[in-house]
This record gives structure tokens, C-alpha cells and sequence, in this order.
């Protein structure tokens, strides 16, 4: 049977200041991290933020999320807009495959991103297919048929 790890909950502000305030005092990290119950990995994880901006650097937590996420540009965005609202009947993949065909045929965006920026834009519609409208095509015939007998 394996060993459990210990789990250590995120450190907070208090412990990590404990934990530099000690290290900086005796000058062993062993004892700091024994005084401020942490690991030896968490102390080395906050010594280089330590080091760069001293203890206001220890008080928040940074996110890991991405800052600036791969956006499409807003001319790309406009352009899309732009295109569905001259030619409303064109779907995702036309409208994806004219801007390739504009860019030399290469590729600007996926028909998905035409999608995002129509959904965010309020301008998407998801249409019935073919097979949804003749389904309900016919069970509102058996309705009205059914309705017709009565």
C-alpha cells in the first residue's frame, strides 16, 4: 500500500512573513520552515518573490491564469461582423473561408471564432437543419391531423 502524502493548505500571508522573518533571523531555512509549518519546496517557490520585492511582495497570492489570452484583433472581429451582416445567409465556414480567401488563403480564423464573435456580438442564430424542420414539420402535421379527426 502507498504512502498518503501530506496535503499542506496554500500558505498564508502571516506564515509566509513568519516564514522570512525567522530565515532572515537564524539564517536556516530548516528552522524558519519548522516555525512557520511550512515545506522546505514552499519556502524556495516564495524566495525568489522575496528577494525582487521584499515582504510586500509576500501578502497576495498571484494567479496563475493567463493574462492576456490569445484574442482575434478587433479589425478581424469588425470584419467578421461586417461580412455577416452584408450577407446574413453566409454561416461560419463561408464567412471564415472568405477571409482566407482574402489573405491570400491563409487562414485568420477558425469557423468556430466566426461563431464566438457572432455569439458575443448578439448576431449568432443557431438554425434548425434540414432534418430537425422536417421532424417537426411532421409531428405538427400528426397534430393537426389528430386535431382534424376529432
Amino acid at each position: 500500500m502507498k504512502k498518503k502524502r501530506t496535503y499542506f493548505a496554500p500558505t498564508t500571508a502571516q506564515q509566509r512573513d513568519l516564514l522570512f522573518t525567522t530565515w532572515e533571523e537564524t539564517e536556516s531555512v530548516s528552522k524558519a520552515c519548522a516555525k512557520a509549518h511550512v515545506s522546505r519546496q514552499t519556502f524556495y517557490n516564495w524566495k525568489s518573490r522575496f528577494e525582487e520585492e521584499g515582504y510586500e511582495g509576500l501578502k497576495e497570492l498571484r494567479s496563475h491564469a493567463p493574462k492576456n489570452p490569445k484574442r482575434i484583433e478587433k479589425e478581424v472581429e469588425a470584419q467578421v461582423i461586417e461580412m455577416h451582416q452584408e450577407y446574413p445567409t453566409w454561416g461560419k465556414q463561408r464567412i471564415a473561408d472568405e477571409l482566407a480567401k482574402q489573405n491570400n488563403w491563409v487562414a485568420i480564423v477558425s469557423p468556430n471564432t466566426v461563431k464566438r464573435i457572432l455569439r458575443d456580438g448578439g448576431l449568432w442564430m443557431p438554425r434548425q437543419t434540414l432534418a430537425k424542420k422536417s421532424l417537426v414539420a411532421s409531428a405538427d402535421s400528426r397534430r393537426s391531423r389528430a386535431n382534424d379527426q376529432r
